[in-house]
This record gives structure tokens, sequence and C-alpha cells, in this order.
């Protein structure tokens, strides 16, 4: 495993490099080592200053921020993915089953067509499709209560209900747009998009996938055993309540931190920890360091792609990611299938 991680560390280190040169106006993979570095005190002397202002500017004012937030916004939308795959022993499950993309895309949509956060800000629009998320966990949270327990079918029930429920308000109020440009700027946002990314964008996300995936290592041990079963489980000691509360609180907060600077990126919280399964087995110890890894390097290049393939248009990423992310899923299952 160990291998394993520094490589992929390893194609991380060369996938910001590349990923910050590429675009309408390339920078060679070497100036952008140098200017990256030249943020080290004494560095700038011992290379020289051999690049031009507008690489400086589109190094560290665009591309830099872009690229570390694909790889923030990649690893949480991975390690979300087995957290939910974990709590509901399906892997199936995806980083948005509970709903908070929608509540979020309702809020933000809320937001940038009405103006009714403005008053948050220039952060107004995270802001906003956090809120949308939060308010959207608690109800399903609330509504799969029973006896003071976490129901799992009750929890993807409601999950499902209460998303179709925001999606209709996202409907509602898109087609009371007042005008085409905020209705663009909402769907482009709602299809997945780092265009936005900021400096000041960085340090929550990064904050929460930190604390997140700490929280998840500690109890690896008790996510392996969830998937033997509620009763297994609780036999072999874990407390399942306390467990599953720990896991939708993880994987709620990791996404709507997630959606409120990104919007909804799909396909990877369901594809990268199933390809990770396939690399390195179930055990979850495993999986979640090389699954924030994989995740990350995706994200980078797909968002990459989003911006190359159209210059100077750009995709949203999230189109991309469902483009390529679905016949490369159905190829893993159809091979899964020829070789169990």
């Amino acid at each position: 495993m160990g291998m394993m991680v520094s490589a992929l560390v390893a194609v991380a280190l060369v996938s910001l490099l590349l990923g910050v040169g590429f675009g309408p106006v390339r920078v060679h993979p070497g100036t952008v080592a140098k200017i990256i570095l030249g943020y080290i005190p004494g560095i700038t002397d011992i290379f020289g200053h051999t690049w031009t202002q507008l690489e400086e500017n589109i190094v560290r004012g665009l591309r830099l921020p872009r690229v570390l937030l694909g790889m923030i916004v990649g690893a949480s939308l991975a390690v979300t993915g087995v957290t939910m795959q974990a709590l509901v022993r399906n892997q199936l499950a995806d980083p948005f089953i509970l709903g908070v993309s929608s509540g979020a895309a309702a809020a933000a949509t809320l937001g940038m067509l009405f103006g009714v956060f403005s008053f948050l800000g220039r952060y107004s629009l995270s802001i906003s499709a956090f809120i949308g998320s939060a308010i959207t966990i608690i109800f399903v949270y609330v509504i799969s209560r029973i006896r003071g327990r976490i129901n799992i079918t009750q929890l993807l029930l409601s999950g499902v209900a209460i998303s179709m429920i925001m999606d209709g308000i996202t409907r509602i109020i898109t087609l009371s747009a007042p005008n085409a440009l905020g209705l663009h700027n909402a769907t482009f946002w709602m299809s997945g998009s780092l265009a936005g990314a900021k400096w000041a964008y960085l340090t929550l996300p990064l904050v929460v996938l930190l604390l997140c995936i700490t929280v998840l290592m500690i109890h690896y041990r008790a996510l392996n055993l969830l998937l033997l079963g509620d009763e297994s489980a609780g036999a072999l000691g874990i407390n399942i309540r306390r467990i599953q509360k720990m896991l939708v609180l993880v994987a709620s907060l990791m996404a709507g931190v997630t959606i409120a600077v990104s919007g909804t990126i799909g396909f990877v919280g369901l594809m990268v920890p199933h390809f990770t399964r396939l690399l390195v087995g179930a055990d979850h110890r495993k999986v979640l360091p090389i699954a924030a890894l994989l995740g990350g390097i995706l994200v980078v290049w797909v968002d990459v792609a989003a911006r190359m393939l159209l210059a100077p248009e750009e995709l949203p990423v999230g189109i991309l990611t469902a483009i390529i992310g679905g016949p490369l899923f159905i190829f893993l299952l159809k091979r899964k299938t020829r070789n169990p």
C-alpha cells in the first residue's frame, strides 16, 4: 500500500504541474514549478526570475487555486462516496444520494436569479449552497430516525423524496428566471464547475476534508464491520447508532462544503470508490487514502479537458465526468461480471 500511495502522490504532483500549465495560454511545467517554489523565501534568488508577469498572473491568480480546488473537491467526493457506500452497504450509493445536491441547487439558484442571499457578499453563492444542503440533510435525518436510531431504508427513501421536492422547487425558480444570463449562470453552476475558484475557497474544504478523513481512518475497523450487517457489527462490539450518526454527519458535511464551492460534479463519488476496491480490496484503511488521491487526480484532468476541448470556452466539469465516467463504469462492471 505504501508504494501505491507514494506513486499516486507523485502522479498528483505531476498532475498539479501539468494541470496548471495547460490552457488557452500554455505555461511550461518548469516555469510553473519555479513560480510555485517562488512562494518560498530565497528560492527565486536560486533559480532567477525567468518568467513573465503574465505567466505569474495566470499561474498564481487563475490556475493554481483552480487545480488545488480540483484536487480537494475530487478527494472529498471520493471519500464521501466511500462513506455513503459503507453507511448503506451498497456500492451504488454516491455522495448526493441523500439529496444534498438538490437542496444546494435550490438555494443557489434562488440566490443567483433573485439575489436573495446578496447580503452575504462575494461568498453568497457558496454560503447559500451550503445552507440549502444543510437544511436538506436535517430534514432527511429527522425523517429517517425511528426510535432514536437511523433506519437505512427510510434514510434512502427520505433522501429520494426530499431530493425530488428540492428539484421541483429548483425548476419553479429557474422557470421564473428574470433574465437569460442569470439562468445560464445557474445552469452552468448546477452542472459542476471550478471556473470560480479563488484562494479563499480552499481553506474550508481542505480543513473539512482532513478532519473527516482523519475521523474515518480512526474508525476504519467499524466501517469494515458495517459491511457484515448491523447485527453482526453490533455483536462484535460496534455502537451502530453512534457510527451511523457519525457517517451521516461526515458525508453530509463533506458533500455540502464541496457542492458549495464547485456545484454538482457527479460520478466521481460513485466510480472512484468502486475502482479503488478493485485495486486494493475492501479494507477501508487502504480504500480511504487511495480513493482520495484517485479522486483528486481524476477531477484535475477532467477539468483540464473541460478547459481545452472548446477553448477559449469551457465545459462544465460535471458533464464531462458523466460522459467519461459512465462508459468506464459500465466497462468495469462488465469486466467484474466476466471475472468474478
